[in-house]
């Protein structure tokens, strides 16, 4: 195992701990209601739109696609995280099984991915609720708001994310009911009877994995589970069963969508929609709840920020309580026991990027962080011994060969932007180490 980053001493906190360790408060429920508001975020309103265009009719084989990659990247983080329960997720698994580059790395990608992501979640949100002139205003609120409710502690923010998911959830059934009811109607795809015949080519084997890849990314939210391994009662039982239940719930929801909004629309109407879950509503005669799905939209992207926010602050609390970020977030709050300092800096950087940036569309080195945090987490569990094992070797080297896959096939410039985010982070880090070794 590999130290070269300098290792701070932690500050005494009351009771005799250390200020650096972070108590132990989520129950089963509460992990999975913060890993379910990760994943049943924004996503599921937009994702489809992109894969329709991508695969076409052949959707729902990305979708296949997309949740074997994410089950296999399911199963490796969950192992991990009974042997590993501290917070960080992948930058923790990685610098304990494969050294402090590799954990830096994965670490690296997802502090500064994830916060323009939740950058770009607050202006969803905003864009969703609110006319144009407001929006820069409200995504501010949302992000003041919402680091509160985290900085309150973890209990708060498990609580409101429950009643977010079971929002969302709620309109996501009068979604699928409205696209079952189309179907039943007017047959498969019988919504744009009227409209296009079909796409001007049929996809091939990589429009499917292009559909995958943008897909995956709403499959992606179980790793907050894993970033607050720390803070959840019984790790070694409570993990991995909180994954399994998020996961699963989250692949039903999105097989039931996908086919209703494909079955409903139909591949071309979906491919040029842009709010897909309204049409589907809308195509039923539905038209009282198209409000209802766009509201539902903003809140759902709201569920999405309150768990980035969370996931984000944990592992910047882990790398700096390894010396790779400021010592200063590695403080947590002797009343509330988060990483306050961590969870404020966040918030302050993501109101930073409101302010000077609109990221909704800017964003593909998070895609291509999220993608390299896996393939380390995949790596990190081939790494361990039988005994540890929760699931078979075939599933890490799956889910390791599927995040190549995928990165392989997102757009260049979204390549080249995540290839130049990890290559600043590994300059800052290796000018870091050698002033240190010169004093």
């Amino acid at each position: 195992m590999s130290r070269d980053a300098p290792q701070p001493t932690p500050e005494p906190g009351p009771g005799g701990t250390a200020s650096g360790r972070l108590a132990r408060r989520l129950g089963l429920r509460d992990a999975v209601a913060i890993g379910l508001a990760a994943m049943v975020g924004a996503g599921v309103f937009a994702v489809w739109a992109p894969a329709a265009q991508a695969a076409g009719g052949w959707l729902l084989a990305g979708l296949v696609v997309a949740a074997f990659v994410a089950f296999a990247n399911a199963g490796s983080t969950a192992q991990l995280a009974v042997r590993h329960p501290e917070a960080g997720g992948a930058y923790r698994y990685g610098r304990e099984r494969l050294g402090a580059w590799p954990g830096f790395l994965a670490g690296w990608g997802f502090v500064v991915g994830k916060t323009a992501s939740c950058a770009a979640m607050a202006l969803t949100a905003a864009a969703y609720l609110v006319p144009a002139p407001w929006q820069k205003p409200v995504a501010i609120a949302a992000v003041v708001v919402l680091v509160g409710v985290n900085v309150l502690g973890v209990t708060r923010t498990a609580r409101a994310a429950t009643v977010i998911v079971s929002a969302v959830l709620a309109v996501l059934v009068v979604v699928v009911a409205a696209g079952v009811a189309t179907i039943a109607e007017a047959g498969w795809g019988g919504a744009a009877a009227a409209g296009s015949t079909g796409l001007a080519a049929a996809p091939g084997p990589y429009g499917v994995l292009q559909a995958a890849a943008l897909i995956f990314f709403a499959f992606a939210g179980y790793a907050r589970i894993a970033t607050l391994g720390e803070e959840v009662r019984d790790p070694t039982r409570t993990i991995p069963r909180a994954i399994g239940v998020a996961f699963g719930v989250v692949v039903v929801v999105y097989a039931a969508v996908g086919t209703a909004a494909l079955g409903s629309l139909g591949a071309v109407a979906l491919a040029g929609s842009p709010a897909p879950l309204a049409d589907v509503v809308v195509a039923a005669g539905w038209a009282w709840a198209d409000p209802v799905v766009r509201v539902a939209a903003g809140v759902a992207a709201l569920g999405s920020l309150l768990a980035l926010i969370a996931g984000v602050g944990r592992t910047s609390f882990a790398m700096a309580r390894d010396g790779e970020l400021p010592h200063p977030l590695t403080r947590v709050h002797r009343r509330f026991g988060v990483p306050h300092v961590a969870e404020l800096a966040v918030g302050a950087a993501v109101i930073v990027l409101v302010l000077i940036a609109d990221l909704r569309g800017a964003i593909g080195f998070s895609s291509f962080g999220v993608l390299v945090y896996y393939l380390v987490a995949n790596w990190s569990a081939l790494t361990q011994p039988a005994a540890e094992r929760l699931v078979p070797r075939w599933v890490s080297w799956s889910g390791a060969i599927g995040c190549v896959v995928l990165v392989m096939t997102l757009p260049l410039v979204s390549i080249a932007a995540g290839v130049a985010v990890f290559a600043v982070g590994a300059a800052v880090r290796g000018i870091r180490l050698r002033a240190g070794r010169r004093r």
